[in-house]
């Protein structure tokens, strides 16, 4: 629990109780979440406060959002130094189409695009579907 406390802390986010169990919750899963996942897991819970936390996660770099194309929006963890910086943060994400889990491919860095002049980039989401490898038995 320290740890996380430490984490948030170093993010500029009160530990509150609800806080550190939902990070808790976050890292101990390796897929994105949605927030009807976290409020099926904290099913006594306020739906507000669960909300709440995770766009004050979001805002202070602890949790980035994926949309998968699923039309759900999920969240992951964020890297330990990471920044969610556009021009050095962005990696792949894979959903899979059988078991419906989005996971962060971390590892595989977006490459920078060069965009025309006049244009600027405020997000990108890069999503590959296909079969994950739990599912495809490999």
């Amino acid at each position: 629990m320290k740890e996380i406390e430490q984490r948030l802390n170093e993010n500029d986010v009160r530990p509150t109780a609800m806080r550190i169990l939902i990070y808790k919750y976050l890292a101990e899963k390796d897929v994105a979440i949605s927030l009807t996942d976290i409020e099926t897991a904290f099913a006594k819970a306020d739906r507000t406060t669960l909300f709440r936390t995770l766009k004050t996660f979001e805002k202070k770099g602890v949790v980035h959002q994926i949309d998968d194309g699923t039309g759900v929006q999920k969240y992951a963890l964020c890297e330990p130094g990471c920044n969610c910086e556009l021009e050095q943060d962005l990696h792949l994400h894979f959903h899979c189409n059988n078991c419906d889990e989005t996971v962060c491919l971390t590892e595989h860095k977006i490459p920078h695009i060069n965009l025309p002049e006049g244009f600027v980039a405020e997000d990108a989401n890069l999503v590959l579907k296909g079969i994950c490898e739990k599912c495809s038995g490999q």
